[in-house]
């Protein structure tokens, strides 16, 4: 540039040598570069529509902002921390390119408005992924259902031994636990899909601007109704962070299962041998260690919440530079959550589970003395007192350290005279059948369930 355009270069402004980066965000920001310039695209196109800037001006703007998008995605962008965040980067290095007309882009705009664009344009997109990817853990959810839709394993309340289940029902549990976070980044997704530009830096705009033709070139369904509120309002960011943390939680509910299922003493599930790591000085180890890490990420998810709301908590209206704290968290939750996901998908692929141990475990325990009851309601008794009777019949047997199936017809009678021979008849498998109510785990119904689920599944992958 000559020394007349560079006159027309805005100013960096100096701060003091006491603060350092500590308003800098662009170490963070940088990733929005995509969504920063398609959205200042959009805005100069806009401008030109409504006559504002020429259309020469316009195609000089956007000739511009591709090229610097280039240069960020070949690593050749000159980063100044000194212009603190991606907006001004980008619009400093427009000027370095076209000159003065680069200033034209920021007419009818204000930061507090752009950066929320920024944020809405990448929360989008970040929750179509984040779908993906756990319609994908789902996928490999039914898939070890389908490929062990036969096992019977114990069903625990309490983490005691309860009633037995089948291994595919157990799973189908946690598809509807995903299934219901699919459905809040649905929610989150339409949450963000709704157009701030055109609200300024809160007042709104003294221009002829279109704010439906931005609208359309965004893609957004809506725009914001109140420039107070388009600029001041995260919202969304914390719907994602919320919706984030469930789907943490469920996450870490699966690991923890995963890890006692694979100790010596469940010995129920084995993990592929990429999914575990030894010990440093003890040889015979395999550690669930991508389980235990995938529960324990779940503590920074809920952290990353709970700061921005509390940021958010003490802001009076409209735009604060605390909102700047918005992005970090967020970003390292999506970062965090998005690893996860892909883990346990890929973990879950390899899982193999011992069906004979899973069937002898589930004799163990008293898990029968549910059914025993229900015998005793068969033959006429009130539930109230047949529930006493086995209670009683479970201590009798927990002494003697016997099941039920190894204790004699006569020793059932001194509990009650309506026990028979057929009492016997009571197994674990007859038990899981027994259980044929819609949500029950009998196996007609758990097959009808998988195949519901896969309806489910493909019709979130078709849309």
């Amino acid at each position: 540039m000559d020394s007349d355009t560079k006159k027309n270069v805005p100013p960096i402004r100096a701060l003091s040598e006491n603060v350092g980066n500590f308003t800098v965000s662009i170490h963070y920001d940088q990733r929005l570069y995509r969504q920063d310039i398609r959205g200042s695209i959009a805005h100069a196109n806009m401008l030109a529509n409504q006559g504002i800037i020429a259309v020469s001006e316009k195609d000089d703007i956007c000739s511009g902002l591709e090229e610097i998008k280039c240069e960020i995605e070949s690593g050749s962008f000159p980063w100044r921390e000194e212009l603190e965040d991606i907006h001004m980067n980008i619009e400093r290095r427009l000027y370095d390119k076209i000159g003065p007309c680069a200033g034209k882009l920021h007419t009818a705009r204000s930061r507090n408005d752009q950066v929320c664009l920024d944020m809405r344009l990448y929360l989008r997109e970040a929750s179509e992924h984040t779908m993906t990817k756990i319609a994908m853990l789902q996928n490999s959810l039914l898939d070890l259902g389908d490929k062990y839709h036969e096992a019977v394993i114990p069903g625990y309340t309490h983490l005691q031994k309860a009633q037995p289940v089948l291994f595919a029902h157990h799973i189908l549990a946690y598809f509807e636990m995903f299934e219901r976070d699919y459905e809040r980044f649905v929610r989150v997704g339409k949450a963000a899909d709704v157009l701030p530009l055109g609200s300024g830096a809160l007042a709104g705009l003294p221009y002829p601007i279109d704010r439906d033709f931005v609208a359309r070139e965004l893609g957004f369904a809506e725009i914001s109704r109140n420039s107070m509120d388009a600029v001041s309002d995260r919202d969304f960011v914390i719907d994602y962070l919320s919706a984030a943390a469930t789907c943490a939680m469920h996450i870490s509910r699966f690991s923890e299962e995963l890890i006692l299922w694979t100790t010596e003493e469940f010995s129920m599930v084995k993990l592929p041998s990429e999914y575990t790591t030894g010990s440093s000085i003890m040889p015979q180890k395999r550690n669930p260690d991508f389980a235990e890490i995938s529960r324990g990420k779940t503590g920074r998810v809920y952290g990353n919440l709970i700061s921005l709301l509390t940021v958010m908590k003490g802001l009076p209206l409209t735009y604060n530079r605390d909102l700047q704290e918005d992005k970090e968290g967020f970003f390292d939750s999506y970062d965090t959550l998005i690893a996860t996901l892909e883990v346990f998908e890929g973990m879950l692929t390899g899982i193999s589970v011992n069906i004979d141990q899973a069937r002898r475990s589930a004799e163990g325990g008293m898990v029968l003395a549910t059914d025993i009851a229900d015998y005793l309601v068969s033959k006429g008794l009130p539930f109230r007192e047949s529930h006493s009777i086995v209670s009683r019949m479970s201590d009798y047997a927990s002494q003697k350290k016997r099941l039920f199936s190894e204790l004699s017809l006569s020793e059932y009678l001194d509990f009650s005279e309506l026990f028979e021979e057929d009492v016997f008849d009571i197994t674990v498998e007859t038990s899981v059948r027994s259980k044929d109510v819609l949500g029950g785990t009998a196996p007609g119904q758990v097959l009808s369930a998988l195949k519901e689920a896969r309806s489910r599944l493909e019709a979130h992958c078709g849309a």
